[in-house]
């Protein structure tokens, strides 16, 4: 169908050097001298390579190269698909270009060539600071680890961001302010805080009953006393699980939540599709979403409020021609303390963000 350009470009390279005790995501044990995870790599590249002649890669405003752990596949594949990039996508116009790396894979020289070849922001994935809490849930990283690579990272990159987990294994609610105490006394300008979730097929899923959980309030004091120290610090939160200093706000993560189209390349990656009458999403060649004009606005009102900014006046006032019954949703919804509003429009509450199921459920149910 004729539709709007791709403003993102997400490229997945599915490769772990083991699969962590919580992830139900789609990663691959290898080893980076596979000959696999080479034939992946031209495999991607031949993708950037003909979507450019295509001219699809000509409105990319923000990279995301995502895992697995990128890093782990090693500067020959890594710098070859970087290097790809930079010869097929105009990297003068992309404001945001974001490498996920993992503490163990991420080296000195590693950051240095992920710098010159056209990256300017990296993710990460540190889950914690207590080395049993990391052996819990199957990271093979130590807390020492984290600090030498968040070092390394720091020598190059201006915009880190480190991704921390709580509602661990034998996690206390001290435990996990005191982890968020560390991201902030290391001076990173954003931090993302994930609640564990059991998924079915995981190892921590199937040994579920034989954890000692933190409670549900526990966690949701976790996300408090996170959200308490992170302000304090001046990171402000700007999406439901993100904090941020004022300009570190990840562009390529608030683009998935403003409906702006984007491409994925690699296994299980999804691309996005509309224009003004429907919205597509395919994974792997088969379509997981197909929305109509309707659907489309009952989704943006939802993805709006994992987001501080929320559902502004002016564009609640147009998605009330296709969903009538918004107003007295977004009413009853502050009634029972889920939203707020202002004269800017309407805003998730600390407790709607909490009770982000319900809240995004009742968004969502408006379409017909």
């Amino acid at each position: 169908m004729p539709h709007d350009a791709y403003q993102g470009l997400y490229i997945h390279l599915p490769f772990c050097a083991s699969k962590c005790h919580y992830c139900d995501f789609d990663s691959l044990p290898y080893m980076p001298d596979d000959p696999y995870i080479t034939e992946y790599v031209e495999g991607l590249i031949g993708d950037i390579r003909r979507l450019s002649k295509e001219g699809k890669l000509t409105d990319i405003r923000t990279i995301y190269v995502g895992g697995g752990t990128p890093t782990h596949v090693g500067t020959k594949h890594l710098g070859s698909l970087m290097y790809a990039l930079s010869l097929f996508v105009d990297l003068s116009q992309v404001e945001e270009y974001t490498v996920e790396a993992n503490p163990e894979s991420l080296t000195g020289p590693l950051v240095k060539d992920m710098w010159a070849l056209g990256a300017n922001r990296l993710s990460l994935g540190v889950q914690s600071f207590d080395d049993g809490l990391l052996k819990a849930i199957g990271r093979i990283h130590s807390a020492s680890d984290a600090l030498r690579a968040l070092e390394a990272a720091q020598t190059r990159f201006e915009n880190v961001s480190l991704d921390l987990m709580c509602g661990l294994p034998g996690q206390t609610v001290e435990g996990s302010a005191a982890d968020v105490s560390q991201a902030v006394s290391l001076g990173v300008p954003h931090v993302s805080l994930y609640p564990l979730s059991l998924e079915k097929g995981t190892k921590l899923y199937r040994r579920r009953r034989k954890l000692d959980l933190p409670t549900e309030d526990d966690q949701a004091d976790m996300m408090e006393e996170a959200h308490r120290l992170l302000e304090g610090a001046g990171l402000l939160r700007y999406e439901v699980a993100s904090h941020a200093r004022p300009g570190f706000q990840s562009k390529h993560n608030q683009s998935y939540w403003m409906g702006v189209p984007y491409l994925g390349l690699g296994r299980s990656a999804v691309t996005m599709t509309q224009n003004d009458e429907r919205r597509m999403r395919v994974r792997n060649g088969a379509v997981e979403d197909d929305l109509d004009a309707a659907q489309m606005a009952a989704e943006d009102a939802m993805l709006a409020m994992r987001m501080a900014a929320g559902l502004s006046r002016e564009r609640a006032r147009q998605m009330t021609e296709l969903l009538p019954e918004l107003p007295e949703r977004l009413r009853s919804l502050e009634q029972v303390g889920l939203l707020r509003q202002d004269e800017a429009g309407w805003h998730p509450t600390e407790r709607g963000w909490l009770l982000g199921n319900e809240l995004f459920g009742e968004l969502l149910s408006l379409a017909p």
